[in-house]
């Protein structure tokens, strides 16, 4: 059983040229980077300055899931000029398989779930205690990750993990001190506990993405960046569709002229502040899934976790916030698991090469 689902696992990985493989898998990392980093600081600038609208929050999150309907249309019309000049049928839509379209479905409503949980904490912890959610993600991940996926540890990779939560736990730690002043404590351990609410559901969230491809594998053979695109098409149709509810039952879209002619920074940049958190918000989706796509649920997690030094650092410059000892030792703790994960996957990959290099002396030898 083990076997097939590793045999589907790996069927997942998509059937592209070398070149193209890889500058799809750095435009998901780009992309997971920036919108990992930008989206809590709008985020957190629209709490900051008279903001409050949980539910609008949680909307922003995945209200610009429209943008990955031009990438799709491309993908789209490309492969039907493929097939007419090969006279096969037009290319079908991967979200008419019923596998892939329940499975958006039922990722959606927990990823709309999991946004208001992330924009309850949000409202009552500053950047810096990001740190939590990135620990109990990263941990949670692992766990699911190999629980559903069967994920494979290395040494290398078990050591990003150890030391990448070592970090953020530590940055934990220090969060206290940041508290906003005028925040009562039942405020700030609310916020606690949806924050950790939000990291463990994130953290069952990114394997199921990744057993969605595994399944998708199993009924159509391999699957494509197409298909990566058309599920977060579908989870931000229902994480959004989620959230809307939400917004009408909280009179949320009546308060938002309101809100925006009392925000701090001006009505304008209040609707600045909005649609940036929406465009980056859905980076960090598309980055999310493009990562899981090309690699695993697990580097998905390790790189939001190298996301909090640098969202630390922008914090600093940008929202004021005391930049301790602690945070530097938690940015070279970050850094430090980073590199060892990818030296990790460098080895890995060397030897598999020098494997392939072997196989066809040893049967030249055996003959």
């Amino acid at each position: 059983m083990e076997v097939e689902e590793s045999q589907q696992l790996s069927q997942t990985k998509p059937i592209v040229s070398k070149r193209l493989k890889t500058t799809l898998r750095l435009l998901s990392f780009s992309s997971l980077i920036a919108g990992g980093v930008g989206a809590a600081i709008t985020i957190r600038v629209y709490y900051l300055h008279g903001g409050s609208r949980k539910w609008l929050t949680s909307w922003l999150q995945t209200a610009a899931w429209p943008l990955t309907l031009l990438p799709l249309a491309i993908s789209y019309f490309y492969r039907c000029r493929l097939s007419a000049a090969a006279a096969a049928p037009r290319p079908k839509l991967c979200l008419s398989s019923r596998v892939v379209f329940i499975a958006g479905a039922v990722l959606g409503l927990l990823m709309g779930l999991d946004d208001f949980f992330y924009a309850y904490g949000a409202a009552y912890l500053p950047v810096s205690t990001s740190s939590i959610i990135v620990s109990s993600q990263l941990a949670f991940t692992s766990l699911f990750a190999f629980a559903i996926v069967k994920q494979r540890f290395t040494s290398y990779s078990l050591n990003a993990v150890a030391l990448l939560i070592a970090g953020a736990v530590l940055l934990g730690m220090a969060a206290d001190g940041d508290r906003p002043p005028g925040e009562s404590s039942k405020e700030y351990f609310a916020g606690f506990f949806m924050m950790l609410a939000a990291a463990a559901l994130y953290g069952l969230v990114l394997p199921l993405v990744e057993l969605t491809y595994a399944k998708a594998a199993a009924k159509q053979g391999a699957v494509s960046y197409t298909l990566a695109m058309e599920l977060q098409l579908l989870i931000g149709i229902f994480a959004t569709a989620l959230c809307t509810v939400g917004m009408i039952a909280n009179n949320d879209f009546q308060a938002m002229r309101r809100e925006g002619k009392d925000f701090g920074l001006g009505e304008l940049k209040y609707y600045m502040v909005l649609v940036w958190s929406a465009i980056l918000c859905e980076l960090l989706l598309l980055g999310t899934i493009g990562t899981i796509f090309y690699d695993s649920a697990l580097l998905a997690g390790i790189i939001l976790a190298v996301c909090l030094p640098i969202t630390e650092v922008f914090a600093v410059i940008f929202l004021h916030e005391p930049f301790s000892g602690q945070k530097g030792v938690a940015l070279a703790l970050s850094l430090w698991g980073f590199a060892s994960y990818f030296y990790g996957e460098y080895k890995k990959g060397k030897e598999k090469k020098n494997e392939t290099m072997l196989e066809p002396t040893l049967e030249v030898s055996a003959n």
